[in-house]
């Protein structure tokens, strides 16, 4: 039976070991667990199961994923290929740098505490995109609307001075901006904490 090297490059195992002392990742190692496809795959499924799956369920869905099938569809090969890489390779990588938790005699995977070290750097659906412009448009449309009702004297809006709809406009915009600059701002706390751990 052949011996597959499972281990990280000299340069990246080092900064692993460096890196696990103040509970941190060096961006070498996350750019190397990143650079294959497997790999980020296989950290797509654990951040959409948010449990923990076996290593057959997982080998099944990134089979699929790679031949554009059904699970039900996958021929044994595809499976073994898929399942055999995982196995010797890339969840033991994963493991030694902490982002998965995987045992490898019970077959089991689930996410680590440095996982959320490189889900920042995928483009995940889970994680959701900034859509502000969204409520920026709604809320001009709707102000618009309220603004255009008063000025033209539309039921019940003729009790409102158009000064007053215009002012209550302008407002809504002053308390959605305040809510977007919060948001930002504990986005940016959270990522600045991430990457407070990246070497």
């Amino acid at each position: 039976m052949s011996s597959i090297d499972t281990s990280l490059p000299d340069e990246i195992a080092s900064s692993v070991s460096d890196s696990e002392a103040d509970d941190g990742l060096s961006k070498d190692v996350i750019f190397e667990l990143l650079k294959n496809r497997r790999r980020r795959e296989v950290l797509a499924y654990l951040l959409e199961a948010e449990e923990t799956v076996t290593l057959g369920e997982l080998a099944e869905q990134i089979a699929a994923w790679e031949n554009d099938t059904d699970v039900n569809a996958l021929s044994s090969d595809q499976r073994k290929r898929v399942y055999v890489a995982l196995y010797q390779t890339h969840l033991p990588k994963m493991d030694d740098a902490g982002i998965v938790e995987y045992d490898q005699d019970r077959g089991l995977i689930s996410l680590a505490d440095n996982a959320d070290l490189l889900m920042m750097y995928l483009d995940t659906d889970n994680h959701k995109q900034d859509r502000w412009d969204r409520w920026y448009a709604g809320l001009s449309v709707v102000g618009a609307a309220f603004v255009g009702a008063a000025v033209l004297e539309v039921p019940p809006l003729t009790v409102a001075p158009t000064l007053g709809v215009t002012s209550a406009v302008v407002f809504a915009f002053l308390l959605l901006s305040i809510v977007h600059v919060v948001t930002n701002r504990r986005r940016e706390q959270s990522v600045d904490g991430k990457l407070s751990r990246i070497d």
